[in-house]
This record gives C-alpha cells, structure tokens and sequence, in this order.
C-alpha cells in the first residue's frame, strides 16, 4: 500500500525577515512620495528647472564615470585575489598629486596656456604612470608574502597601507590643499550636445572616461593577457596548470588597475582641481560602493555602477527628498488604498511577496495622504553622500548580488 504523506506550510516567524521587508517597504513608499511629489512640484512650477535637471544629469554622469575608472581596481583586485584592496583610494590620490606638481611645473614653463592639450596629455600619462607604479608596489610589498594567507589578514593590511600612504604623503608635500592651474577659458565654454548646454569641461571628462572603459573593456575581452587574468580568476590552479604565469597575471591587474586610477586622478583634477593627501578616501570609499552596486568582480558592472553612483548623487536629493515636501492629494490616497488593499489580498492568495510589499507601501502613502502628512528637508545638496550610501543598502537589500550580478571565481563560490 502506497501512502502519501501531507506536507503543511509552516509559518516561522522571524525579527531579521521582518526588519527586512519592512525596511523595502520603506524604500518603495519613500521612493514613489518623493519621485511622484518632485514630477507634481514641477508641474506646479515649484521645483527646479529643466536647465538645472539637466545640469545634474550631466555632473551626475561626469563624477560617475570618474568612480567607474577607480572602482574597476576593486573589481579587478577582487576577481582575482578576492579581498578588497583599501588602498586602491590612495593609488588614485597619488595619481592626482603627482599630476598636481607635474602641471605646476608646465603652468610655470607657459606650457599650460600655451598648448593645453599637450600639457592634459602630460599630465594624463604621468598621473597613470604614478598610480600604476604605486598599485604594483603594493602588491610586490604588501600583498604578494600575505598570497596564502587567510583573507582577513591582506584585508586588514590593506587599511594599514592605506593610512600609510596618506600619512606618507602629508610628511612629503604637507597637509594643505593642492591647487591645479585653472583650465584655459575657451574649454569651459558651454558646449550643445543633443539639446544638452554642457562645459567643455564635462564633456572632456566624460569622452576621457569612455575611451578609458572601452579600451579596458576591449583589453580584457579580446588580448591574450585579458584572457589570462580572466581565467586566473576564475581559477588559479587550473589556470597555472595551462601553463599561465599567475603571478604575472596579479602584478597585470594591480598595473591595469593603478593605470584607470591614473585617468580618475586627472577627471578629478579637471572637476574639482584641488587635492590633498586625503583626497583618496572618499572617492575610494564611493568606487567600492560603485563595484558592490554593480557587482563585486564584474568589469561592466563596476563601470554602470560609477555612472548610476554619480546619477544617485546627483539627482537622488531632488528627486527624491524634494519631492517628500509635496502633499498627497486626498482623491489619490482613496485611490491609493484601494489598490493597495486588493494588492496585499492578491498577493497573499498568490504567494507573492513583491505583491504585498507594493501593496503596503501604496497603504502607507494613502494613509499619509489622509493624515495631510509632509517633509521638508533642508540643505538637500548636502545630502548625496546619504542618498548615494542608502541607494548601496537599498539594492544589497532587494538584490544582494548587485545590480548586475557578482562574477566570482570557483574558491569564492565555494
């Protein structure tokens, strides 16, 4: 005799799972008020411009690109070693303040004014150049005699090298803040593109960061080392077994690594112009949370995710916290619940957890509608490096892989 037994579903419950929906919850219910309260503002013609919309769209686009060059280093590192390399800010912030003296000296010589794109391409190899030597000095020194040693302890040394170098750097030029020679007049000037009024600046930034990522891109994809740190990734006894030198393949990737901070070393220069010895700490911290948001250990994703990182920034504020000062009409709070209510009934009939957590968020804004309920938050400019850290919570929380998905070798999978 056959008997089937009867499985029942049983309901645990959980603080860690319910703290979680909750917070998504939250995030949608903030997301939609804010987005939805900037678009009405807007059209009532108490939010920004469009002039300025665009203005942010592409300083947006300008600084992500400069966090894609610094957090393809950490994606590198990682798919190879799988640590993150702390340090790497510091390989961007040597970059810069070499640069820095190196457009001095051409600024005094009159080469500066005289012939600046001369000078940029100087300054551009030297700053690479500086970077590069710096991320393989660190590797021979620092991180080759910790090669099989647990992960903590190259992780740990990395945040010691990375307060060596700053500290090594105040004692070598000081602790104030480096000025470079402003740029000539005419590559300030305003530039149109597609209906965008851009400075040239900008645009000489963003056309400098897209040659940079496509030359990385196309390196790894199509070159015969490219294809060797790929496998080394991927495994490194097989591929050392298949006849690649795999410590030749480490020193490649901290060199490729250093030498795209090189080139973020230069956008910063020509975005912001000063430096200092802990100019590397922020921009390091914001690339690796770039590589976490597009996926620890993938190229293109460490790429999008400096570009979406510098629209979080950029947009995020006005989007976003603007838009919660906006009173939710009383008829769309009707309406609101309603949906809302049909959504968290369907969702529990359906198994549909997604459901129910855009149904309660359309709740949760009804119930503000109702209750007449704003937020006005000042100094909103102030405020992208809290928009930028949240949007990194927010999609570890809704996809912990990152936006486009980790690419981790066999030992980092295990």
């Amino acid at each position: 005799m056959i008997t089937t037994a009867t499985k029942t579903r049983t309901f645990k419950f959980s603080w860690t799972d319910s703290f979680l929906w909750a917070v998504r919850v939250m995030a949608i219910f903030v997301t939609v008020w804010g987005t939805i309260g900037a678009i009405a503002l807007g059209l009532e013609g108490n939010g920004l411009s469009a002039a300025a919309w665009k203005q942010l769209f592409i300083s947006g686009i300008a600084q992500g690109s400069m966090y894609g060059l610094i957090a393809l280093g950490y994606s590198m590192v990682y798919g190879v070693l799988g640590f993150i390399n702390f340090a790497h800010g510091e390989v961007f912030m040597v970059g810069a303040m070499v640069g820095f003296f190196t457009a001095n000296a051409l600024f005094d010589a009159g080469i500066w004014e005289s012939n600046f794109i001369l000078s940029i391409l100087i300054v551009l190899v030297v700053a690479m150049v500086s970077s590069t030597f710096t991320a393989v000095l660190i590797e021979k020194i620092a991180y080759r005699p910790l090669r099989n040693a647990p992960r903590l302890i190259p992780l740990i040394t990395s945040i010691g090298i990375s307060f060596f170098i700053q500290n090594a750097v105040q004692l070598l030029v000081g602790p104030a803040v480096k000025t470079y020679p402003a740029p000539p007049k005419w590559l300030s000037d305003p530039i149109d593109v597609l209906g965008f009024r851009i400075p040239g600046t900008t645009v000489l930034v963003v056309v400098l960061a897209a040659v940079s990522m496509a030359a990385l891109w196309l390196f790894v994809e199509r070159s015969a080392t490219g294809r060797a740190m790929r496998a080394v990734a991927e495994d490194k006894e097989i591929a050392a077994l298949m006849g690649i030198n795999v410590d030749k393949v480490i020193v490649m990737t901290f060199a490729v690594g250093g030498a795209m901070a090189g080139v973020a070393a230069l956008l910063w220069a020509l975005m912001f112009r000063s430096v200092s010895f802990i100019t590397g700490f922020l921009p390091g911290i914001k690339a690796f949370t770039a590589a976490v948001l597009g996926g620890i250990g993938n190229i293109v994703g460490a790429m999008l995710g400096g570009i979406l990182l510098g629209l979080f920034e950029g947009l995020g504020p006005n989007v976003v916290l603007r838009g919660l000062s906006w009173q939710i009409p009383t008829a769309l709070a009707i309406v609101l619940l309603v949906a809302g209510g049909a959504a968290i009934a369907g969702g529990n009939v359906l198994h549909r957890k997604g459901v129910i957590v855009l149904g309660a968020a359309s709740v949760l804004m009804s119930l503000v509608g109702f209750a007449g309920f704003t937020i006005v938050i000042p100094g909103l400019s102030q405020l992208k490096d809290v928009v930028a850290f949240t949007a990194l919570v927010l999609v570890l929380i809704f996809k912990p892989a990152g936006l486009f998905g980790e690419q981790l070798g066999k030992e980092d999978r295990a």
